[in-house]
């Protein structure tokens, strides 16, 4: 453990940029450790840089395979700077390596590893921290190269920008359920299984490399869409054949009706779950394969900022 300032960080340069700020690769001098350090623009006070900081150490001090090490804040020139685990690339990324660079598609026992990974974790944020995440997507789920995925962007960085979400277009959030969509039962509170519906529809989008969604010029369109159309729905082509058991996976986490969809007890009882829970799927040959054969460096771009 170590208590430091900005100046004992070593900035290596931009890895991700976005609406808020950038993430940039930065060297903590003294215990050598890398890092990604969420730049923030919010100008916070005193009180709130308190309140951040107790959050904060909750979320220092919990300890999940599943979700990306946070090392602490620090808060220079009125920015807010979140230190966390540097990991080698996000799974939307990923994902366009995959699909465009290699013109493949994702094995299905690596849909299998994302799901127990982001399953679990979800899991673990509800029942131990009482931290619902409220942003599941495939630009919030990292990489490294040991194959292991871990989730990020939870709770400390989503405060500190959560007044600025709110007034953006919903149509630039696609992955919310209907029930946060539709201002009839957005007012109900936020419930865990809004972020399964969110995991749904990043594995549908992992599964076939295109959004189930048209893109939406207008809020209009993504209410009518999400909340007024069917679930987008999983189906075996002739390029592409799923289990029975990853089909109904799926289609589990985009039951429409929010009271008839599982919470993360069900979730993890469902077969597909129990199958890759139970399997030693070993991810980091695969990723470094992608990694190798599409010539992707960590200089590149990794995150986005606002995501």
């Amino acid at each position: 453990n170590y208590s430091f300032v900005a100046t004992d960080l070593i900035d290596e340069g931009e890895i991700g940029r976005g609406a808020y700020g950038t993430v940039n690769k930065m060297l903590h001098e003294e215990s050598k450790t890398l890092m990604g350090v969420k730049r923030i623009r919010a100008e916070v006070d005193g009180l709130e840089q308190r309140r951040l900081l107790m959050d904060l150490d909750v979320v220092i001090k919990s300890r999940c395979e599943y979700i990306v090490k946070f090392y602490g804040a620090v808060f220079h020139e009125g920015d807010a700077w979140i230190c966390m685990e540097l990991m080698t690339i996000s799974l939307d990324k990923f994902s366009k390596l995959v699909y465009c660079n290699l013109k493949q598609t994702f094995p299905e026992d690596f849909l299998g590893k994302i799901s127990v990974a982001v399953v679990r974790a979800l899991n673990y944020l509800k029942t131990e921290l009482n931290i619902i995440h409220r942003d599941v997507k495939p630009s919030n789920i990292l990489l490294d190269d040991n194959g292991n995925v871990k989730l990020c962007d939870f709770g400390i960085s989503g405060k500190l920008v959560d007044s600025i979400a709110k007034t953006r277009d919903a149509g630039c959030r696609p992955y919310m359920a209907p029930e946060r969509i539709n201002p009839e039962t957005a007012r109900d509170g936020y419930d865990v299984r809004s972020d399964i519906w969110s995991l749904g529809i990043t594995l549908v989008e992992l599964a076939t490399g295109k959004f189930p969604y048209p893109q939406w010029k207008t809020i209009f369109e993504q209410l009518s869409q999400v909340v007024s159309g069917p679930a987008p729905r999983l189906v075996n082509t002739s390029g592409k054949q799923f289990t029975d058991e990853f089909i109904s996976f799926v289609h589990s986490c985009l039951i429409k009706e929010v009271a008839k969809r599982p919470k993360y007890g069900a979730i993890m009882e469902h077969p597909f779950i129990k199958k890759y829970q139970s399997s030693d799927i070993v991810a980091a040959n695969y990723v470094k394969g992608v990694l190798a054969e599409t010539q992707y460096r960590l200089s590149t771009i990794l995150y986005d900022s606002d995501k």
